[in-house]
């Protein structure tokens, strides 16, 4: 059985081998590797160079993809870790490093769990796939065109989840509110229209629009979070302004019908002069193996209710192997499961790793609960795909 020790050396491979989006293919070759040597029956990528990997199963259960990710974001200044970010450096039974729960400690549960199966001579009842998408952190493209390659019956994400079964998050939709104005010498106030004076009113206004509050994910948020002019020259008004957005969503709201929400309350915060609107940025993105897509930076929200037979048979599936059963609960982040169950697919969410230390210089993940993701993903290989198809 391919033991913990082993999954920990990869795992300290994969942070040591950087993987900001974009740049996937050195670590894709890698874990491909690692897939072949643990006797996966194929081992492939896609146009994306999304990696695939694959455990034929039995033919008596449906098909359960397991996913996760292959890019990380930035380190920031190495001086602020206690740690090298890349070193992948264990300490008192803790593995250190950017990636090491966003995601490649999850990515390690998955790779090794589901090949604790091949070492013991089992099929699992339905086919596997251990897939690694390109590009989730800067708005899906891997997952995306996965989606629409590969239709597994039930899908597995294994973002952080303290262990935990996920049962949905928030989407998230960025917009930008452009205002145009007049420029003019800072000192002629009179013969300028300040952009900046609508964005002021628009941001004290914010607060004011009704946002839907949802039963299983929580309330729908709109944050501001950049903003730029078109100067850099501190004695200007500027002429235009940009404010970007983050938008969390809920059930029901996506980039339209947030536009269509915010755009009045812009337009009544207008000065004499100026004009405004809501725009839905798009984004033009190139995997490393070059393919080329274009969209808007939208993750849908995931939801399913925590008596959903899929949620209910993860919980099952996995108190077996964990003694007891886990919490149910959701993310406070988006993750690529939304395009998955925009595709219509039904997802559910379980990886080690405490997603609280995600994007921070703190990211770590303690080599107990590494293994206990690994026991996990081999759990949910063996009984979930066959305990969702009985319940149904």
């Amino acid at each position: 059985m391919p033991s913990t020790d082993k999954c920990v050396g990869f795992l300290q491979e994969l942070i040591q081998t950087r993987s900001m989006s974009g740049e996937e293919g050195e670590i894709a070759s890698l874990v491909a590797s690692q897939m072949s040597e643990l006797g996966y029956d194929e081992v492939s990528s896609d146009d994306a160079g999304n990696v695939i990997g694959l455990v034929r199963g039995s033919g008596t259960a449906p098909t359960t993809m397991f996913n996760t990710h292959l890019d990380h974001v930035d380190a920031g200044d190495p001086a602020d870790w206690p740690h090298d970010p890349f070193g992948g450096e264990v300490h008192d039974g803790v593995v250190w490093g950017r990636g090491a729960v966003d995601i490649k400690g999850p990515l390690a549960a998955q790779v090794f769990g589901i090949a604790r199966l091949i070492e013991s001579g089992d099929r699992p009842p339905g086919d596997v796939y251990v897939t690694g998408v390109v590009q989730e952190e800067v708005g899906g493209l891997g997952a995306r065109h996965m989606a629409e390659t590969l239709a597994p019956d039930l899908i597995m994400i294994g973002e952080p989840s303290r262990n935990e079964v996920r049962r949905g998050h928030r989407g998230r939709v960025e917009l930008q509110a452009h205002v145009r104005g007049r420029m003019a010498h800072a000192s002629m106030t009179s013969i300028g229209r300040n952009p900046l004076e609508v964005i002021g009113r628009f941001l004290s206004k914010l607060n004011e629009i009704e946002l839907p509050d949802d039963p299983n994910l929580g309330r729908s948020t709109v944050a501001p979070t950049l903003i730029r002019t078109d100067q850099t020259s501190a004695n200007v008004i500027p002429g235009e302004v940009v404010l970007t957005l983050d938008c969390r969503t809920v059930g029901g709201q996506n980039s339209r019908t947030l536009s269509d929400a915010l755009g009045p309350l812009l337009s009544e915060c207008e000065i004499e002069g100026t004009s405004s609107q809501i725009c839905i940025p798009e984004e033009d993105k190139v995997s490393y193996a070059g393919l080329e897509m274009t969209y808007s930076a939208e993750h849908p929200a995931l939801s399913l209710s925590a008596d959903h037979v899929a949620v209910q048979t993860a919980v099952q599936a996995l108190a077996g192997a964990l003694g007891s059963e886990p919490p149910v609960g959701v993310w406070d982040f988006a993750t690529d499961g939304g395009h998955f169950a925009e595709a219509g697919r039904t997802v559910v969410g379980f990886g080690p790793g405490d997603d609280r230390l995600a994007h921070t210089v703190s990211e770590h993940i303690h080599i107990q609960e590494l293994e206990i993701g690994i026991r996990g993903n081999e759990a949910l290989a063996r009984n979930w795909a066959t305990q969702f198809a009985a319940a149904n």
